[in-house]
C-alpha cells in the first residue's frame, strides 16, 4: 500500500506536471498561432508594400522616361533657334557686307558728282568771267564809239 501511495502520489504529481505542462503547450501554441498570425498578417503588409513600390518604380521610370523626352525636345528647339539665328545671322552679316559695299558706291558716285559739278561750276565761272570780261570789253567798245561819234558830230 505504501507503493501505491507512492506511486499514486507520483502519478498524481506526474499528471499535474502533465497539466501544467499541457497548460504551457497550448499557451505555446496560443502564442505560436498569434505569430504565425502576425507573421501573415506581415507578409501580407510586404507583399503590398512589395506591389506599391514596384507601381511607384514604374511611374518614376516612366517620368523619367517623360523628362528625358521633354530634355530632348528642348534640346533640339533650342538647337534648331541656334540655327536659326546663326543663319538669321550670316543673312545679316550678308546683308551688312552688301549694304557696306552699296554704301562705298554711293560715296564714291557722290564724290565724282561733286568733282563733275566743282569742275563745271568752275568752267562756268571761267565762262562767266569771260563773258564779263568780253561785256566789258563791249561797254568800252560802245563807250569809245559814243565818244567817238560825239567828237564827230
Amino acid at each position: 500500500q505504501e507503493e501505491k501511495k507512492q506511486l499514486t502520489l507520483k502519478v498524481e504529481e506526474l499528471e499535474r506536471k502533465l497539466e501544467t505542462t499541457s497548460a504551457q503547450n497550448i499557451e505555446f501554441l496560443q502564442v505560436i498561432a498569434k505569430r504565425e498570425e502576425s507573421i501573415h498578417q506581415c507578409q501580407l503588409r510586404l507583399e503590398e508594400k512589395t506591389r506599391e513600390c514596384s507601381s511607384l518604380a514604374r511611374q518614376l521610370e516612366m517620368a523619367i522616361e517623360d523628362a528625358k523626352k521633354q530634355v530632348e525636345q528642348t534640346r533640339e528647339r533650342a538647337m534648331s533657334r541656334e540655327r536659326a539665328a546663326h543663319s538669321k545671322l550670316l543673312d545679316l552679316e550678308t546683308q551688312l557686307s552688301r549694304t557696306k559695299t552699296e554704301l562705298n558706291q554711293l560715296r564714291r558716285s557722290r564724290d565724282d558728282a561733286e568733282r563733275r559739278f566743282e569742275s563745271r561750276l568752275q568752267d562756268l565761272k571761267d565762262r562767266l568771267e569771260q563773258s564779263e570780261s568780253t561785256n566789258r570789253s563791249m561797254q568800252n567798245y560802245v563807250h569809245f564809239l559814243k565818244s567817238s561819234y560825239d567828237n564827230v558830230f
